[in-house]
């Protein structure tokens, strides 16, 4: 009976730790995913900014610090504002971080189409950064006066697991969260034309 037992506890044991790695493992690949889909949509929406096949001249990309604005007439209605000044559904598309100071959405990024609300678009995302560049691919526009100079985007996005890992801490951030980050230089096939 006493040997019996001993070998219970070591399965047990065996069990326990095979299923925290399993855990582990479940949310790199969800934190990875998260993030890579994320990067996956906003690329192609940006590179669809300034679509403009009947030539209504509206800037593709508006320069804004705190939020992705992104404009394209897939229509081919001629505009992206209705008669009522609404957007068209799809035709300008808004991204914005809510870090960890908001309250009610910490560590998202949301996403709004149209004349729509904000919705959750990734969770569990550490840092959401963008900068405006020039055709050179260097230097930054850092003002809207300049939204017709700006051709290319640089997006960094770090995710992070949604549980903590009590047998890991992240020396940067001194928590228990592992974190991935994905960072693209999107060129938009329609602006500059």
């Amino acid at each position: 009976m006493t040997i019996g037992l001993i070998i219970l506890a070591a399965l047990s044991s065996t069990f326990l730790m095979q299923r925290k790695i399993y855990d582990v493992q479940e949310q790199i690949v969800e934190m990875v995913q998260t993030a890579r889909a994320a990067m996956d949509m906003m690329t192609r929406e940006i590179r669809m900014a300034g679509y403009d096949p009947t030539g209504a001249g509206f800037d593709g990309i508006t320069y804004n610090a705190d939020q992705l604005q992104i404009d394209a007439d897939i229509n081919d209605d001629g505009n992206i504002i209705n008669a009522d000044e609404s957007y068209d559904t799809n035709e300008h598309i808004v991204y914005k971080y809510y870090d960890a100071t908001d309250p009610d959405y910490p560590y998202q990024i949301k996403r709004k189409t149209g004349g729509g609300y904000f919705q959750p678009f990734a969770e569990n995302i550490q840092s959401f950064t963008f900068v405006y560049l020039k055709a050179d691919g260097v230097t930054e526009v850092t003002t809207s006066a300049d939204n017709n100079k700006i051709r290319q985007i640089k997006i960094t996005i770090k995710a992070r697991t949604s549980k903590a890992d009590s047998d890991y801490t992240d020396p940067t951030y001194v928590d228990h969260y592992r974190r991935y980050t994905l960072t693209s230089v999107i060129t938009p096939r329609n602006l500059g034309l």
